[in-house]
């Protein structure tokens, strides 16, 4: 009876199996259909019943698993009142962000660090400067600012060459905060990540400066003042300790 019990049980995963692999296959035609480019990462069950969730390029899709339909928009769990979406774009974004290492970033770091946050900036951003004269205040309340070079009007650009230009400085975090204070430096060249990192941005959601990612990957937004910054990663740190 065991045997014929387990024997069974194996029938239905392989059914299912099979099942899920035909439904992955009906969601890639389809989307291959509507953009033959389309970069599919992942293909994998979602919390929506009949659909699959895909990440295509870092953004993450639902598509129906008769492959009909593509949903783009958010998903929400009403019972837990979370964004089901974003967690699973925050996962994807820490996992990209945090591929960047420490030496192609400009570090300001806490002394007695509780959080830590990666800003996409630029030089000529006047909310990026306002972070910037603050960033002692940051610093005090234990958030740790490690800057990534996000210039706005694209590669080429004058903003963009004040990044290379302060990256290349012997000390960057003094000449990132001239730069940011509008003092002229002249410019200089050497290998630099800025190119990299300015499409890690468009990759992860970055549309403007300043961009505030979490250390858990969640994309925070604009400026805020210290001490509201500190309360939302607080309250970010509180929800994810409570999943």
């Amino acid at each position: 009876m065991q045997k014929l019990a387990l024997a069974a049980l194996t029938v239905v995963l392989s059914n299912a199996a099979l099942a899920d692999a035909a439904g992955e296959q009906k969601v890639r035609d389809a989307i291959k259909s509507m953009v033959p480019t389309a970069n599919i990462e992942t293909i994998a069950d979602s919390a929506l019943p009949g659909f699959f969730e895909v990440v295509i390029s870092g953004n993450v899709l639902y598509a129906s698993a008769d492959g009909k339909y593509l949903v783009q928009g958010r998903v929400y769990d009403v019972a837990l009142k979370r964004d089901l979406t974003e967690g699973k774009e925050a996962g994807l974004r820490k996992g990209s962000v945090d591929k960047i290492g420490a030496d192609k970033r400009i570090v300001f770091a806490a002394r007695n660090p509780k959080h830590r946050i990666t800003v996409f900036t630029d030089i000529d951003c006047g909310y990026c400067r306002k972070l910037h004269q603050e960033i002692a205040q940051y610093n005090d309340l234990g958030i740790s600012v490690e800057y990534l070079f996000f210039p706005r009007a694209g590669l080429g650009s004058p903003s963009f060459d004040k990044a290379v230009t302060v990256w290349c400085s012997a000390d960057r975090n003094q000449a990132l905060t001239d730069a940011k204070a509008g003092v002229v430096i002249k410019p200089i060249t050497c290998n630099n990540p800025v190119t990299e990192t300015f499409m890690l941005g468009q990759r992860v959601g970055v549309t403007g400066t300043p961009s505030i990612v979490a250390a858990d990957g969640t994309l925070i937004g604009g400026y805020m003042p210290p001490p509201t910054l500190l309360q939302r990663l607080e309250a970010i740190q509180s929800t994810a300790k409570a999943l």
